[in-house]
């Protein structure tokens, strides 16, 4: 059993995976090495930022296991792995959670209150007052409620919004927040909402959800949180919609190019925080990732259903999976 990883782990954590796979040999790979040592993987955990052959991986037959160390699977979960009925995978749905929920909030209210104009005076000296926007007793909308939108829906109730969801699974979501439909109910919710947050994954039926005739549905007044991928965003009419005053602002944590390129306009649009994909910084990341990976390690070898096991054609866990890895904090 050979188990390669890719991610910044450090000695401790090889020794508790090999703790728990006291048989396996554990390949740190990291970025440099993770193509050529995936082509002879059993298990494969990590994420991977650079070309990965995954035709060849899959041709060869011997990995069974992906487990992703990211909540989003774009950067795995690709067509000859989603067609290659021997490999189960697994994300890291939940696990960052709580820091997710922590930027979206600074994101969002950061935004309704007209941080990016304060900012921009404060260079200035500028000590005048300016519009701003109240987020308590507000309409919010979640779209996607996995792991890290099921908490922003939490705590955003906390504040007596009313909170708007679609997702795949709209009967298993219902008490996490007023209103669930499904993704096909995405237009029905955002002429309702103050504020739209994304926290879907990234996959086929996702990429340009949020594109020139979606932001025309959207109130004039509402802002955008992005806090899932990119690309769910069209950027181009993203930024229209800002310099035109079609939207009161928007709070950025990724881009549909990561880094942001210099001349992007994004960087000159008006009432817009970009922050660099750090939705997810945490101290404790690796050991987080590393006791989660380990206790799928128990489940994999006793033939157990996974935490956070993935749905490949759809792209995400389901509810149940996710809900098992976060079940001592519902």
């Amino acid at each position: 059993m050979r188990i390669v990883l890719c991610y910044p782990v450090e000695g401790r954590h090889k020794r508790q995976i090999q703790q728990a796979a006291p048989n396996a040999e554990i390949v740190d790979a990291g970025q440099e090495r993770i193509a050529e040592e995936l082509l002879d993987a059993d298990i494969y955990c990590g994420h991977a930022k650079v070309p990965v052959p995954w035709e060849e991986v899959t041709r060869r037959g011997r990995l069974q296991w992906i487990q992703s160390s990211a909540a989003g699977l774009d950067h795995c979960l690709v067509p000859p792995v989603v067609a290659a009925e021997d490999i189960v995978v697994s994300s890291a749905s939940g696990v960052l959670a709580k820091q997710v929920l922590d930027h979206a909030f600074a994101l969002l209210t950061g935004t309704l209150r007209s941080l990016p104009a304060f900012f921009a005076a404060t260079q200035k000296r500028e000590f005048i007052r300016r519009p701003t926007r109240d987020l308590y007793g507000s309409t919010a909308a979640v779209i996607g409620l996995g792991g890290n939108g099921r908490l922003i829906a939490k705590t955003l109730r906390a504040f007596d919004v009313k909170v708007l969801a679609t997702d795949w699974f709209p009967e298993a979501n219902r008490r996490h927040a007023d209103e669930v439909l499904p993704p096909e109910g995405l237009d029905d919710i955002l002429p309702r909402a103050d504020a739209v947050i994304l926290a879907a994954p990234l996959t086929e039926h996702t990429r340009g959800i949020i594109d020139a005739r979606r932001l025309a549905l959207m109130k004039p007044e509402a802002v955008l949180v992005n806090v899932a991928r990119g690309p769910l965003v069209v950027e181009a009419d993203l930024v229209e919609a800002l310099q035109s005053g079609r939207l009161w602002g928007a709070g950025l944590d990724v881009t549909e190019i990561e880094p942001l390129p210099q001349e992007s306009p994004l960087w000159e649009a008006p009432r817009t925080l970009i922050t660099p994909h750090v939705g997810g910084q945490r101290t404790s990341r690796i050991d987080d990732m590393t006791e989660l990976f380990c206790r799928n390690i128990d489940r994999f070898f006793a033939k157990k259903a996974l935490i956070n096991g993935v749905n490949k054609r759809l792209g995400f866990p389901a509810p149940e999976a996710i809900l098992e890895q976060q079940g001592r904090e519902q």
